[in-house]
C-alpha cells in the first residue's frame, strides 16, 4: 500500500499557511503514506482514523480539503459528507472499492473529486489543490454573504418594508400610499436603508440583497413609523 503513494522528490505545490488537508481513513498504513506524500508537497496535514474523530476537532478557519475513505467502520465517508453539508470543507474521496453509482453519489452530494486506489500521486495532489482552491472561493463567498446579511438584518422592520418596495421601482409617494405613512417619512427610511446597507444606489442595494440571498427578514418588534 505504501508503494502506491511514493514520496515526491521536491515540493510541487505552493505553501498555503492557512490551508489544511485532513486524511480520514481507518487504515493506518494509508494514513501514513498519504501524510508523507502531502507533506512532501508542502501541505499542512492532519490524519484521523474515523469520521467521529474528525468531527471532534475544532473547525479550521481556513480552507480545508478532506481526503476521505468511503468504507469505514461506524460512520462511513458518505455519512461524514452528509454531516458536513453546508460547511466549507471540500472532499476528495479516495477508495479502493468504488464503482460508477458510488462515484455519482459522492459527486452529486458536492464532492470535489472521486479517485480510485491505486491513484497517481500527481493526480491526487492536483485534486487536493483544486479542492483547496474551491474551499477558499466558497469561504470568501460565505464571508461576503454573512456581511451582506448582517447589514440587511440591521434594518428595522419598517426600513425593511420600504427597502422591498424601493427595489421594485416604486416611487416614494407610491410607497407612502402603500404603507399608509407620509412621503417625508418614506424618504427618511429610504435614506437610513441606504446608509445602513452602505450603498449609494438602488442597483447597489439590489446586488447586496442578491449576495445576502435573504430578503425575507422580519423583526418581531413593532415597526417604527
Amino acid at each position: 500500500m505504501i508503494s502506491e503513494f511514493p514520496a515526491v522528490s521536491a515540493p510541487t505545490m505552493p505553501a498555503q499557511p492557512d490551508a489544511l488537508v485532513c486524511v480520514v481513513d481507518d487504515d493506518k498504513a494509508v494514513r501514513d503514506c498519504l501524510e508523507r506524500l502531502l507533506r512532501s508537497a508542502c501541505f499542512n496535514v492532519e490524519t484521523y482514523a474515523s469520521a467521529t474523530a474528525y468531527l471532534a476537532r475544532r473547525m479550521h478557519a481556513g480552507p480545508v480539503c478532506l481526503v476521505l475513505d468511503v468504507s469505514m467502520p461506524g460512520m462511513d465517508g458518505f455519512g461524514l459528507q452528509q454531516v458536513l453539508a453546508g460547511r466549507c470543507e471540500e472532499i476528495v474521496f479516495l477508495t479502493g472499492h468504488g464503482d460508477v453509482p458510488m462515484c455519482a453519489k459522492g459527486m452529486k452530494a458536492g464532492a470535489a473529486d472521486f479517485l480510485l486506489k491505486p491513484v497517481d500521486e500527481e493526480i491526487l495532489l492536483a485534486a487536493v489543490q483544486q479542492a483547496l482552491d474551491r474551499a477558499r472561493r466558497h469561504g470568501r463567498n460565505n464571508a461576503r454573504q454573512a456581511r451582506a446579511r448582517a447589514l440587511l438584518h440591521s434594518l428595522t422592520a419598517r426600513e425593511t418594508e420600504v427597502m422591498h418596495r424601493v427595489i421594485t421601482g416604486m416611487l416614494n409617494k407610491q410607497i407612502a400610499a402603500d404603507l399608509g405613512i407620509a412621503e417625508k417619512t418614506v424618504k427618511i427610511h429610504r435614506g437610513r436603508v441606504m446608509k445602513k446597507a452602505g450603498v449609494a444606489s438602488v442597483p447597489d442595494l439590489m446586488r447586496l440583497i442578491e449576495t445576502a440571498g435573504d430578503v425575507t427578514h422580519h423583526h418581531s418588534h413593532p415597526a417604527a413609523r
